[in-house]
């Protein structure tokens, strides 16, 4: 799916929100929750202009929560069921073909690692406390999971990625990516 495709479903979610954020829209969607009605009889329910309605109408009918159908000399609207039925999470998790969730996620960490880790070795550690967790949990890869290590084991595997393996040792430590105990570090499993 092309980025054009993927912005435009972005956009039709937001214009669903957009639709449910007006009072006389949320009112006009529970009038015609059980029964289809037209423009001059919800303006007359409503106290407001048939216009005013109208426009009201067609911003529901554009984020598809209404759809009419023409009924003698009417336009009747009624719900199209569909999109009403789904919790707000469905509708803001509305899955986009092509797109993984993690996308960002994985644009942000391989901008990180590709500014602070040239040819595999770390540049700089990082001042910000987000980066330095991205540069951490690429490091943690090195270390099997439930595997005892020694601090010494420990120093020299971070050593090839870095001189300053005891603040590695110690934010790994501190942001819960490995336990110490008695001198014996730890990955926990997961």
């Amino acid at each position: 799916m092309s980025k054009d495709k993927y912005e435009e479903n972005l956009e039709s979610r937001a214009r669903l929100f957009k639709a449910l954020g007006h009072p006389v829209r949320l009112l006009i969607i529970n009038l015609v929750r059980d029964n289809a009605k037209h423009v001059e009889e919800l303006a007359a329910i409503l106290s407001l202009k048939p216009a005013t309605i109208s426009h009201h109408l067609s911003q529901l009918t554009a984020a598809g929560i209404l759809q009419s159908e023409k009924d003698q000399y009417y336009q009747m609207y009624s719900l199209t069921g569909a999109i009403l039925m789904k919790s707000i999470d469905e509708v803001v998790k509305l899955p986009q073909a092509g797109l993984t969730a993690s996308v960002a996620e994985d644009a942000y960490r391989e901008k990180v690692l590709k500014t602070f880790l040239k040819h595999g070795r770390l540049i700089k550690l990082p001042a910000q406390q987000k980066k330095f967790q991205v540069i951490l949990s690429k490091l943690l890869e090195e270390f099997e999971p439930d595997q005892e290590y020694t601090e010494r084991e420990v120093n020299q595997i971070l050593l090839e990625f870095h001189d300053d393996v005891a603040s590695l040792r110690r934010g790994m430590i501190e942001y819960d990516m490995m336990t110490r105990a008695k001198g014996i570090y730890r990955r926990p499993a997961g």
